[in-house]
């Protein structure tokens, strides 16, 4: 036995975060969506109703405090894994303790999985009989979108209950009760915060509590006391809380999420929210190749034919971008955003190839007119290849009415002109 084992108490040791953790749904600060008086969940929770559900949101907004307060809440016995360390073996060995509690004593089993979407299918598919036959009420928390990363047969026996980034009104309250908690808290401490420094940590946080308290608890235990005082002013709360946090993850939905904000920018013409939402992807890490990518595309698809140079701007910032790379390659990246944001709309080439396709796919192919096979082999004329073909240069305007379509497809029409910008129909200059 540790001699000191009992005097030892793991809660003074841990990050304030943790010892901040509300005990209650009273103490649990935002969430009012779901948790608010007569909600969903808050109901289930009193009533100690728990049934399968995932919580699913950004770092810090409260999944696991959650899970928390159900465990104090209520009777069932609970169980708490990781998606990380927990094993088909020890998923096998909760689930069967869980039927001998359910048989001998009827208690209910409540298993609570962080970072549920790291569990693989193996694991998913050892657990879902359980849930199906009520042997244990699953509770995975996750900030991944669940239904990219959860298999469907879970999903459809879980509640999936969204948790959102806080509002700073949130953060600062939350900052302002660590401050006055003696129990948990920093209240033991005699502290002056200037008010631009809890504006700082509340602006840098973007909603996620813990990395606020992280900062509040760094700041006030770096800073050595003056005459019994610790004074933080903005410069030790900006030394304590460094870089702005962005909420992205290149493998979630929220790298998906950003870059459509951005090309949904684009093509609604607004260059200003084009060029914000690119600067979050730069700031973020994203690949710019990834990038370039979707630039390359939505030139074509967006503005086509009503201004061509918007496709020839993109293809030079991606050639710039492999010749200079980041930061400088930043400029011409932007250079093609904003071509694209401002320039006039038409999405005629995406609608007329997205028809042929169609066509094609429904339809037997048809046969090359005669006069359009290749006719420079030798003996190809003698098979008919190229005869009667019309040479447009040899017409006035450079064009004459001939048949392109086989026979098949005579008649049928993909491409449709908006009529914006150069998109008009400038094919047959001799109509």
């Amino acid at each position: 036995m540790n001699l000191f084992s009992a005097t030892f108490d793991a809660r003074q040791t841990a990050p304030l975060a943790e010892r901040m953790r509300p005990r209650t749904i009273d103490e649990f600060i935002g969430q009012q969506d779901i948790l608010g008086p007569g909600k969903l969940l808050r109901r289930a929770i009193e009533a100690d109703r728990i049934s399968s559900l995932i919580l699913y949101g950004p770092p810090g907004t409260g999944k696991t405090s959650l899970a928390h307060i159900i465990a104090n809440k209520t009777t069932s016995h609970f169980v708490r894994i990781n998606a990380v360390s927990a094993g088909v073996k020890d998923i096998r060995e909760i689930i069967e303790k869980a039927q001998e509690r359910l048989h001998f004593y009827t208690q209910k089993t409540l298993v609570f999985c962080d970072e549920v979407h790291r569990f693989n299918k193996g694991q998913q598919d050892v657990l879902l009989p359980a849930v199906e036959q009520g042997v244990i009420v699953f509770i995975g928390a996750t900030t991944e979108n669940p239904y990219f990363e959860i298999n469907s047969a879970l999903l459809s026996r879980s509640t999936i209950f969204r948790l959102k980034p806080l509002t700073d009104k949130e953060i600062r309250l939350g900052l302002e009760k660590a401050l006055a908690d003696k129990e948990r808290g920093l209240g033991n401490y005699k502290t002056e915060i200037a008010p631009e420094a809890i504006t700082h940590w509340v602006d840098y946080a973007a909603g996620d509590m813990r990395r606020a308290l992280n900062a509040l608890e760094l700041a006030v235990l770096t800073t050595p006391p003056e005459n019994g005082i610790r004074k933080i002013d903005l410069s030790i709360a900006k030394e304590s809380i460094q870089e702005r946090h962005f909420r992205f993850d290149k493998k979630g939905d929220n790298h998906y999420d950003i870059i459509s904000a951005m090309i949904k920018s684009m093509r609604g013409s607004d260059p200003d929210a084009a060029l914000y939402w690119l600067a979050v992807l730069l700031e973020s890490g994203e690949d710019p190749r990834f990038i370039m990518r979707r630039i390359i595309v939505h030139a074509s698809e967006d503005v086509g034919l009503a201004d061509p140079t918007a496709m020839l701007q993109a293809q030079a910032a991606a050639n710039a971008l492999e010749w200079v790379g980041l930061p400088e390659a930043r400029i011409p990246m932007a250079q093609a955003v904003l071509a694209i944001a401002t320039a006039p709309k038409s999405n005629s080439v995406v609608t007329a190839i997205d028809k042929a396709l169609e066509y094609i796919r429904s339809h037997k192919a048809g046969s090359v007119p005669p006069h359009l096979r290749d006719a420079h082999y030798p003996g190809a004329k003698n098979l008919g290849h190229g005869v009667g073909y019309l040479y447009p240069h040899s017409y006035p305007g450079g064009w004459v009415e001939q048949d392109y379509l086989p026979e098949e497809a005579k008649g049928i029409s993909f491409y449709k002109p908006t009529g914006k910008g150069l998109d008009k129909n400038r094919g047959k200059p001799g109509k």
